[in-house]
């Protein structure tokens, strides 16, 4: 194989990667979009129902007692918790962003009074 073929090849396996990463980045944006949309309250208050009632029919005594169960699931209730005040913040952030474009965009320039 020539040098020339050998840097080809080199070239289209880069542009493969590239194109693979863009198209993983995508599904990566497209999960967590669904994710994060997924966490409706009332799906928050039946998944801690749920767990609560799994925590509370597992032994009590074991689990109120430092049983990894109860710090699982206080660990992850705190991930949650974190995502949802993350997108949150993230979604308060765009909205003040277009408001003041909005605001930027509905002013007037005014008349700078003269100095002295």
């Amino acid at each position: 194989m020539s040098f020339d073929a050998l840097i080809e090849k080199v070239r289209q396996a880069e542009q493969a990667l590239e194109a693979s990463e863009r198209r993983t980045l995508e599904d990566w944006q497209r999960f967590r979009q669904a994710w994060r949309s997924g966490w409706t309250p009332a799906r928050i208050v039946v998944a801690g129902v749920v767990a609560g009632f799994a925590v509370g029919r597992v032994q009590p005594l074991r689990a109120a007692t430092g049983g990894g169960v109860l710090q699982v699931l206080t660990a992850l209730s705190g991930l949650v918790a974190s995502g949802s005040a993350q997108a949150a913040a993230a979604q308060a952030g765009q909205a003040a962003e277009a408001a003041g474009t909005a605001a930027g965009d509905a002013a007037a320039p005014f008349p700078q009074p003269p100095s002295g």
